[in-house]
């Protein structure tokens, strides 16, 4: 089914860390910890700043992949795992785009499967990564047959 996009890219979509966002996404997964909302502990630390915490990436755009046409609704969220060079600080901007790993389908018991790997990629304004993000998304049967009769 996506056989045809493994190692297909996104065109990089520039992010910014806003601490506004940042200060909203700690206190949304329930992490509010000084070193992501307070300036003055940002100031104090090793980092000079603030960072956000280690899943902030997932609000950040990635940019749309040709011919990877995933509906919005019914997509299973498998895993995910993030690797980092070093914290994102907040009032950077982020480069990120995403690439198709790999695509495979495991028969279940409701049906067929799909399994979609996706790579997603973060960089700094010098063009040095900063973290990457691997992700698995599962098609179940449903979504897969309403997807392959378009």
């Amino acid at each position: 089914m996506f056989n045809d996009s493994i190692g297909k890219r996104s065109k990089p979509v520039k992010n910014f860390v806003e601490r506004g966002a940042v200060r909203k996404f700690a206190f949304s997964i329930g992490d509010p910890h000084p070193i992501f909302i307070d300036e003055e502990a940002g100031r104090q630390s090793r980092y000079r700043a603030n960072i956000a915490p280690p899943t902030f990436p997932r609000v950040f755009e990635y940019g749309m992949i040709d011919s990877l046409n995933l509906p919005e609704k019914g997509l299973i969220h498998g895993e995910q795992v993030y690797r980092y060079n070093r914290p994102l600080v907040v009032g950077e901007e982020i480069t990120c785009y995403s690439e198709v790993k790999d695509y495979y389908e495991k028969k279940g018991k409701q049906g067929k499967m799909g399994f979609l790997a996706m790579k997603n990629y973060g960089l700094d304004a010098n063009g040095k990564m900063v973290f990457s993000a691997e992700q698995l998304v599962i098609i179940n049967e449903t979504i897969r047959k309403k997807m392959m009769s378009k």
